[in-house]
């Protein structure tokens, strides 16, 4: 009796099975393994409320080319391969909801290529691999709710690489305490108009306020819809360890008294490349812009005027290159689709300078800065390291009757090592000269025919060889002020 309970049962479209066309179905049969034997057009197959408990390899021996949707729901699966699918490759749709599943181990569906309908809810799910959704790039919709997932799966629509077609995510009546906030801040509304995030024990905080309050204002249905239900746990001092209260209230006072969320707009500088984006609800939908001269843009080729150009791309989003002050405004876009028709506003703020500091000029700054500081070392060494005034060696001064009328100091070049004579031959003697008596009265000026004789410097080794000129001589100086030092 084991051996046979252990071995499928033929297929029988008269007693088991209700085979219509393409289409096979044998819900509630008490089926404990997928019938044998299944026919290779087979394109529908609900094999629903059974008693199933394992989806391995064997299940399909004969590969299933035409299988587009299979229902295993109301089973008791536990454990599904990596080779379970490998013989059913344009498998679009497949619903495994309702059964006893507690993990989804590594690439459980990476050979559903062309899937793009995968149901999981109500199963026992704590752990998802990160590579569990790997290779399966058309998928859509993924219904997760009502498991014990405690980790948001980022990687499933971070930067749409892995999933890029999907639009849906069902994460509801789990059991999330944290949400990645400012990651799900920057998606597109397209998507965060599909995740699904009511029914979870999520930690109150104003950064949790502010996400669902921007979904609330974009008017995305995964907050309008379930609005009531998204709750979360309030911690404060005063009150119980935790109090549940709505994702809205926290405004209050009583609550966090989290500020309102205001969309900004988008800024700019001179001469950048901006682009701005028309953040539909809808994927793939007809945008068309009005720019604030009220000029309609499509998507067309580039419009050019010289080096300037604005343009539609691709993905609906508006470029302007490059900006100029007069591009300042509020921009209009209208999105339009197969469900509905949105209209979308973007303020764009043009700064009447450029952004960033070119080389040149830090170039410039910093020496200019060098050159103060030069400046200012120079003027402590000039203040404070310059040699002092030497005072005249007493056996230099002059002797005799002029030895009052004679001020003199001796600046030495010569090294200390020198003799005495040969600091006398090159030594120099600053003498200041004051006019006689009879001169007085000129403003301190000597007589241009004056008789006045060079005085003579006493006990100076630099004798004049010459006889006394007079100062009216054209070699001696033509003008002599009080106080005037002279060389000599």
């Amino acid at each position: 009796m084991a051996v046979i309970r252990s071995v499928a049962s033929p297929l029988n479209c008269q007693t088991t099975c209700v085979c219509a066309s393409d289409i096979i179905s044998c819900p509630k049969k008490e089926l404990s393994f997928v019938p044998s034997g299944l026919p290779n057009y087979t394109a529908v197959l609900d094999l629903s409320h059974n008693i199933i408990s394992r989806l391995r390899a064997e299940w399909a021996p004969e590969p299933l080319k035409r299988l587009h949707t299979l229902v295993l729901s109301h089973n008791s699966i536990s454990f599904v391969s990596s080779e379970a699918f490998l013989l059913t490759p344009q498998l679009r749709y497949l619903d495994l909801s309702c059964n006893k599943l507690n993990s989804l181990e590594e690439n459980v569906f990476s050979a559903l290529h062309r899937l793009e309908v995968l149901l999981l809810f109500q199963n026992q799910i704590e752990r998802i691999d990160r590579t569990a959704f790997d290779d399966i790039t058309l998928l859509q919709k993924i219904y997760l709710s009502h498991n014990r997932v405690t980790r948001f799966p980022l990687e499933l629509v971070k930067d749409g690489e892995k999933l890029p077609e999907l639009v849906l995510l069902d994460l509801s009546s789990n059991r999330l305490k944290n949400l990645p906030v400012h990651q799900l801040k920057i998606l597109p509304a397209w998507l965060s108009n599909g995740i699904y995030l009511h029914g979870n024990p999520l930690t109150c905080d104003c950064d949790l306020y502010g996400l669902f309050w921007n979904w609330h204002v974009r008017q995305l249905a995964s907050v309008m819809d379930f609005q009531e239900e998204l709750l979360c746990q309030l911690y404060s001092q005063p009150r119980p360890p935790s109090q549940t209260t709505n994702v809205f209230l926290l405004n209050r006072s009583d609550g966090l008294n989290c500020s309102v969320v205001r969309e900004a707009g988008m800024e700019a500088y001179l001469g950048e490349t901006v682009i701005l984006n028309c953040d539909s609800k809808q994927k793939s939908v007809n945008q068309v812009w009005v720019t604030p001269s009220n000029e309609w843009v499509q998507a067309q080729p580039n419009r050019s005027a010289g080096n300037r150009s604005i343009s539609v791309l691709s993905d609906g989003s508006l470029q302007i290159r490059p900006i100029q002050v007069e591009d300042r405004g509020t921009y209009t876009c209208y999105a339009q689709g197969e469900l509905l028709n949105e209209t979308l506003y973007v303020t764009l703020t043009v700064f009447n300078f450029t952004q960033h500091v070119h080389q040149d000029t830090l170039n410039t700054a910093y020496t200019t800065l060098v050159g103060c500081i030069a400046s200012v070392i120079l003027v402590l060494i000039y203040l404070y390291l310059t040699p002092c005034r030497c005072w005249c060696r007493p056996g230099n001064r002059g002797q005799g009757e002029d030895r009052e009328s004679i001020h003199s100091s001796v600046l030495s070049a010569t090294p200390n090592h020198e003799t005495t004579s040969d600091k006398a031959a090159l030594s120099r003697h600053v003498a200041f000269l004051e006019p006689p008596g009879d001169l007085h009265g000129q403003n301190g000026k000597l007589k241009p025919n004056g008789s006045q004789e060079v005085p003579v410097i006493k006990g100076s080794p630099l004798q004049p060889q010459t006889p006394n000129r007079k100062l009216s001589d054209p070699g001696s100086i033509s003008s002599v002020f009080s106080d005037t030092p002279i060389v000599v």
